[in-house]
C-alpha cells in the first residue's frame, strides 16, 4: 500500500458539486492499494499514519501525532499512486490492485482508522472527486509499505 499524507489546516471532498466530507486541522491521506497488498500492509500503514509525529508541540518541534493534537483524517482512495510513467507518455496502472481488492483493502484500512481514532472522514471509492486542501507547512510525506521493514 502507498499513501501520500499531507498536514492540512483544512481539507474536503466534493462529488458532483456536493461536499461529502471535510476536516479542519489534521491529515489528508491519499491511499493507494497495490497488487499483492494484504491486511498486514493496511495495519502497518494505518498505525504509521496515526502515530507519525508531524505536528508541532508547544516548543515548535515535530513531536505530536494527529491523535495527540485531536486532528481529523480525511482518507481518499487513489489508485493513481501506483501509476508508472517511466515508459511512454501514458501512465500504466498494472501495479494497482484490481477494483474488488482495492475496495476491500481501502474499506479495511478505513475500518482500522475508525477503530483507532474518532475523527475519520472519507472520500467515495471510484468516484470522480474534487479534493481541496490547505497544506499546513507545507508538510507532505510518502509512505510505502513495500519500501520498509513492516516490523517497525
Amino acid at each position: 500500500m502507498r499513501a501520500v499524507i499531507q498536514r492540512v489546516s483544512s481539507a474536503s471532498v466534493t462529488v458532483d458539486g456536493e461536499c461529502v466530507s471535510s476536516i479542519e486541522r489534521g491529515l489528508l491521506v491519499l491511499l493507494g492499494v497495490g497488487k499483492g497488498d494484504s491486511e498486514k500492509e493496511a495495519q502497518w500503514l494505518v498505525d504509521k499514519i496515526l502515530n507519525c509525529r508531524i505536528f508541532s508541540d508547544n516548543e515548535g518541534k515535530m513531536n505530536d501525532s494527529v491523535m495527540d493534537v485531536g486532528g481529523g483524517c480525511l482518507v481518499v482512495s487513489q489508485f493513481t499512486l501506483f501509476g508508472d510513467c517511466r515508459k511512454g507518455r501514458r501512465p500504466s496502472f498494472v501495479s494497482a490492485a484490481e477494483v474488488e481488492d482495492g475496495r476491500r483493502l481501502y474499506d479495511y484500512a478505513v475500518k482500522l482508522f475508525k477503530e483507532k481514532h474518532s475523527n475519520i472522514q472519507t472520500g467515495q471509492f471510484r468516484a470522480s472527486m474534487d479534493v481541496a486542501l490547505v497544506n499546513d507547512g507545507p508538510v507532505t510525506l510518502v509512505l510505502d509499505s513495500e519500501s520498509v521493514d513492516n516490523k517497525k
